[in-house]
């Protein structure tokens, strides 16, 4: 596991530095959408509604809209807060447990000692076993100051975050305002029924059936080869691929040439005088002074241009001297 965030928990004088992991992973298929007449991928744009331009999310800010005003926050704002800047989970009161509703819970983490924290970490775990209490604490995370609740799980440190009182709704429904009347055989019957499928929860005879029905929908289909290309779902096409391949020869092949041409220079200002006598030789021998590049094959364009503007300097040269 990798640690979100680090910090300290603090009671008293007592400081214990804790590493945060997540106690809890989803484990649902992610599926994306795709257009159905042509299977190619939906996308969401984060697109500026004032120049129309996309914008990467490193150049997003928060706002909060109050009437006609947009205040704009940055994330230098958001740091300066006090609150953001805390890494410290600081306990408030040590309450029953048995006095925390469940609805309350939202997110549970685990949180690990320091190396040099394991006996005051140890001693606040025991004392919370012991006790029967959890400690309710305040820290901040992901730019929101939260409530928390700090328990012992086996030999862990459990912070689960809590929701806010004003977050919790109340069930205000008009059918439960009718003062309902339940017969006692009724009700015999019922508790009857409860002690029929009474057991100990057990979590791991549970599992998730649409999640495995979806896994083996998909196996079923990659067997029968109804698929698609996941490049072709991004409007790639082989066509497109060889394209780029070809791009992809042809500026090797280009940057090939330049080097051959630059080598090619390179010899021929090295040893300009070298050249000069046989060139007159062949040149009195052979008069036609265009059938030796016709004979050669030469490498590059430069090349054959370089020789024929050789021989036709040694071909005027033989006419001046004849």
């Amino acid at each position: 596991m990798r640690a979100i965030w680090k910090g300290a928990i603090t009671f008293g004088l007592v400081n214990v530095p804790i590493k945060l992991y997540p106690a809890t992973e989803d484990h649902d298929i992610s599926l994306h959408q795709v257009h159905d007449a042509d299977g190619g991928r939906i996308r969401y744009e984060r697109r500026c509604e004032v120049c129309g331009k996309v914008v990467e999310y490193a150049h997003i800010d928060k706002a909060y809209a109050e009437g006609k005003t947009t205040v704009v926050l940055s994330d230098e704002d958001l740091k300066s807060l006090p609150e953001e800047r805390s890494h410290e989970i600081e306990v408030v009161e040590f309450v029953p447990s048995e006095q925390i509703d469940e609805i309350m819970f939202d997110r549970s983490y685990f949180l690990e000692p320091d190396k040099a924290a394991a006996k005051p970490y140890a001693l606040l775990r025991r004392a919370l076993e012991e006790t029967d209490r959890t400690a309710i604490v305040q820290f901040s995370l992901r730019q929101k100051t939260r409530l928390g609740a700090l328990r012992s799980r086996d030999k862990v440190l459990m912070l689960q975050s809590l929701l806010w009182d004003d977050e919790v709704r109340e069930a205000d429904f008009s059918g439960l305002k009718e003062d309902v009347r339940v017969a006692p055989q009724e009700l015999k019957m019922a508790m009857s029924l409860v002690d029929n499928l009474a057991t100990d929860f057990n979590p791991e005879k549970f599992s998730d059936e649409y999640q495995d029905q979806l896994r083996k929908l998909i196996a079923a289909k990659l067997e029968k080869g109804d698929a698609l290309d996941t490049a072709a779902t991004f409007g790639e096409h082989e066509e497109d691929q060889a394209d780029r391949g070809e791009v992809v020869d042809l500026l090797e092949a280009l940057r090939r040439s330049v080097e051959e041409n630059r080598a090619a220079r390179k010899g021929t200002a090295a040893q300009p005088a070298a050249k000069k006598t046989p060139a007159k030789k062949a040149a009195a021998k052979k008069s036609p002074a265009k059938k030796t590049p016709a004979k050669k094959a030469p490498t590059n364009k430069a090349s054959a241009q370089n020789a024929g503007a050789k021989k036709g300097t040694t071909a005027k040269s033989a006419k001046k001297a004849s």
